[in-house]
């Protein structure tokens, strides 16, 4: 890694791929998974009669992180620039940061997760938002360039 990296983005970065294993990990190892990090008896069940749904919503979130580490690392400086780095990391930062706070809301819409799963995924959201923040904050004005 080049020491002119931003350690907050790439560790922003590094957060996001655990996350997404951790998602893959519900899909290749099926409704015990699922249960384990709180997705829900529904997500569950879905899991074990072999539905399709459980996959295609895990595999999105898997997508969408690992996008969100490849933008991390693009701002950090890792990897080569993408395209509207400066916006993504400002939308991503503000994702996760509105997911930390507003679980409260979103509780009645998926009764199935349990509050656990509640509690420590927004404090994970959160915290990988404010790694996004604060390292956005900070690379501002080199992702300011024309290739920004």
């Amino acid at each position: 890694m080049n020491s002119d990296s931003n350690k907050y983005l790439v560790t922003a970065a590094l957060c996001c791929v655990v996350a997404a294993l951790a998602h893959v990990g519900c899909i290749v190892f099926g409704a015990d998974w699922y249960r384990f990090f709180g997705a829900g008896e529904e997500m569950a069940q879905m899991a074990e009669q072999g539905l399709w749904y459980p996959a295609i919503v895990t595999s999105v979130i898997v997508l969408i992180l690992l996008i969100c580490a490849l933008y991390g690392l693009s701002g950090a400086g890792v990897i080569k620039r993408l395209p509207l780095t400066r916006l993504a990391l400002v939308v991503i930062a503000g994702i996760f940061i509105f997911r930390g706070v507003s679980f409260v809301g979103l509780i009645p819409m998926f009764p199935e997760n349990s509050l656990t799963f509640w509690l420590i995924s927004s404090g994970i959201c959160l915290f990988i938002g404010g790694l996004f923040a604060i390292g956005s904050l900070q690379q501002w004005s080199k992702l300011g360039s024309k290739n920004a």
